[in-house]
């Protein structure tokens, strides 16, 4: 589920390519008011979108109803873990009151407090500071972007937001973490 149409457009035509169009569905919408039945969701998971969200306890509430009893609820999203400010833009948001970052801590207390069990917690940083030596390596070996990436969604900010990010990485400013949690 996403928001945007175009991009809920563009995921089913890469499940269809990919012959996964009877087991994967996407649908625009939004994702504190599912139109969704309580209970019809095996697994959910959310990857790099609470840092737009700003009620995280809403969004576990509306995740826990969706969810079948014994439902997992995987999450990988950005979040703090430092004390200090972060520098923008970054891919999400590019200024302070447009990003919505929050602690593990409050994404837990915000599962916990919609009646789920947090299964496991892991701070995915060394996996990001891999993925942005990499990324970098194979930039300068190339001549500019790939036809097809990130980079088109970001815009033209796209290098100065990806810095930005390294450097907010670098500086355990935040993290990506892995939550999965589970439907007691």
């Amino acid at each position: 589920m996403d928001l945007t149409e175009e991009y809920v457009e563009t995921g089913n035509t890469l499940c269809s390519w990919l012959g996964l169009e009877n087991r994967v569905k996407l649908s625009q919408g939004n994702a504190l008011a599912m139109n969704l039945p309580d209970a019809t969701v095996d697994k959910a998971f959310m990857l790099h979108v609470g840092m737009n969200i700003p009620d995280k306890a809403s969004l576990a509430m509306e995740v826990w109803r969706v969810l079948r009893p014994g439902g997992v609820f995987g999450i990988y999203d950005i979040m703090e873990v430092g004390g200090d400010q972060l520098k923008y833009p970054v891919p999400w948001a590019t200024v302070a009151k447009a990003s919505s970052l929050a602690s593990p801590a409050n994404y837990k207390h915000s599962l916990m407090a919609a009646g789920f069990q947090i299964v496991s917690e892991q701070d995915r940083r060394e996996f990001a500071l891999d993925f942005f030596e990499r990324l970098k390596a194979n930039s300068a070996l190339a001549d500019g972007p790939p036809p097809l990436g990130l980079h088109i969604l970001m815009g033209k900010e796209a290098p100065t937001k990806v810095q930005n990010m390294i450097e907010n990485v670098s500086r355990n400013r935040v993290a990506p973490i892995e939550l999965i949690a589970r439907k007691a």
